[in-house]
């Protein structure tokens, strides 16, 4: 029996033969847009011949139950792509670095090394379990799916370090957690973007990516660039003008309605394209899915169980928690042991190890010229960043009565506002090449340059440090209750 199969010719009365109409199957070069069947549009075998469960996309199907443990730890060492299995060689380092936390506690500079290096296998399982369950939704969904449970070891760790802040008592983590928020857009934005157009450019004159995605993407990032500038702008304009205690409190105000209506944005953006024009972002993902060079060995490997999917997020999330929470009470240390300024530590390491899986993935969708997938992964993950992370860990701080606002260094917010203005440019035209992509990470390393050289202000000269060496906290904490 062939791998596609035709319905039988219609039978007196003009009725086709129910049986076999039910189960036609879909060959592994195709998109399952191709096939319409009864149940829901979707064929009841996938391209593997396993039997479709209800609610699954034929796309994500294993055609196995529950939790199988050597196929479990095989498919999750094989990982989405090749570059991902060689990160999963690090996960010795992950019992090491737990055990290493609560054995030598004052060796700070080793836990920080080892929790380091431990993140990035735990990101690369939550990135790579994430990218499973999407498999099993409808693509739109999927994608925004795949960006969130990504984001989510960006979350744990901003929430750490704002956790572990105490601004009144000298230990201020918030100016860190400011330049890591900036530092993970650029990051995204800048470097894994550059490198998606270097590394899907090597052998290609040229690639195109759909309007849709790279229009809306950088409009949002426009106006979250805005909301994040605005607070900045404020202080800067009436620093010297009106007294620094009452202004401080005026833009922590600022900054919580400032994340209310991002979030706004936020839920506005999600249902514009989970709902009212899914049809159009489907379409061009199912056509992204027909370019990818490999797509019959990518639908041809064992997948994980919907059981199995969730296991393997829980041991991932519970690593990254542990590991985020040992990294983040070394950061103090550091920086003032090995004199790192708090701009490098927050805007270049702290984003390139909480985003290393989630670029992995982006830079391989863009090698197998899937444009569109790559953009949609590289413009998502910023814009989450932008309109959910960073407006949701100042309602965190509003909530812990910690004065995390959106008060960023102007030197850090004018990079990004110019960061977002060249990429655009770049996305105008809908084209890009390994040169643009050169162009880009360039771009990131001359800002990665200046940070190193960046120096911690002094106190009281700049928009991030207040009076008497705490912190923008400093008299503000009376003012907290919005």
């Amino acid at each position: 029996m062939g791998i596609f199969q035709r319905p039988k010719p219609a039978a007196r009365g003009g009725r086709a033969n129910e049986k076999h109409d039910a189960e036609v199957t879909i060959p592994p070069h195709q998109s399952t847009r191709q096939t319409d069947q009864r149940r829901g549009g979707l064929p009841l075998h996938n391209h593997n011949g396993h039997k479709v469960t209800r609610g699954i996309h034929p796309d994500g199907e294993s055609g196995r139950r529950y939790v199988h443990p050597w196929q479990f730890l095989k498919i999750c060492f094989r990982s989405a792509c090749r570059a991902s299995m060689v990160l999963n060689v690090l996960w010795p380092v992950v019992p090491v670095a737990i055990a290493y936390s609560f054995a030598r506690p004052d060796s700070h500079l080793a836990i920080f090394i080892l929790n380091y290096i431990a993140i990035i296998p735990a990101a690369n399982l939550v990135g790579f379990a994430g990218q499973e369950l999407a498999r099993k939704c409808p693509k739109v969904l999927g994608i925004l799916l795949e960006t969130t449970l990504g984001s989510i070891v960006e979350i744990i760790l901003f929430t750490v370090l704002v956790v572990k802040s105490d601004p009144s008592h000298g230990h201020n983590l918030i100016p860190v957690v400011q330049a890591a928020i900036l530092g993970s857009i650029l990051a995204t934005l800048l470097l894994c973007l550059g490198l998606c157009f270097f590394f899907g450019g090597m052998n290609r004159d040229e690639q195109t990516f759909d309007s849709a995605v790279s229009e809306v993407g950088s409009g949002l990032l426009l106006v979250a660039g805005l909301g994040l500038f605005v607070p900045s702008a404020f202080y800067s304009a009436l620093a010297g003008v009106v007294d620094d205690a009452l202004l401080r409190s005026q833009v922590v105000s600022i900054s919580r309605v400032t994340a209310v209506l991002l979030l706004v944005a936020f839920a506005f953006y999600v249902w514009f394209q989970t709902h009212t024009h899914h049809g159009i972002y489907t379409a061009v993902l199912e056509l992204d899915e027909e370019k990818d060079e490999d797509r019959h060995k990518d639908l041809a490997k064992a997948k994980l169980t919907l059981t199995e999917c969730i296991l393997a997020l829980a041991i991932s999330l519970a690593c990254v928690s542990l590991h985020a929470v040992f990294l983040v009470l070394q950061i103090e240390t550091i920086v003032e042991r090995f004199h790192i300024s708090d701009a490098f530590m927050g805007l270049i390491l702290v984003p390139i190890v909480e985003k290393f899986a989630e670029h992995i993935t982006a830079i391989d969708e863009a090698f197998d010229n899937q444009m569109n997938f790559a953009m949609a992964h590289v413009l998502g993950a910023t814009i989450q960043t932008a309109l959910l992370n960073a407006p949701l860990v100042v309602i965190i701080g509003w909530g812990l009565r910690k004065p995390m606002d959106l008060n960023f260094e102007i030197f850090m917010i004018a990079i990004l506002i110019l960061s977002i203005i060249v990429v655009g440019n770049f996305l105008r035209d809908g084209k890009s090449n390994y040169l643009e992509g050169v162009l880009c990470v360039i771009v990131y390393i001359i800002i990665g340059v200046t940070t190193f050289f960046y120096p911690d202000p002094k106190t009281g000269t700049t928009n991030t440090t207040g009076p008497k060496g705490v912190g923008p906290g400093a008299g503000v904490s009376k003012a907290l209750a919005f």
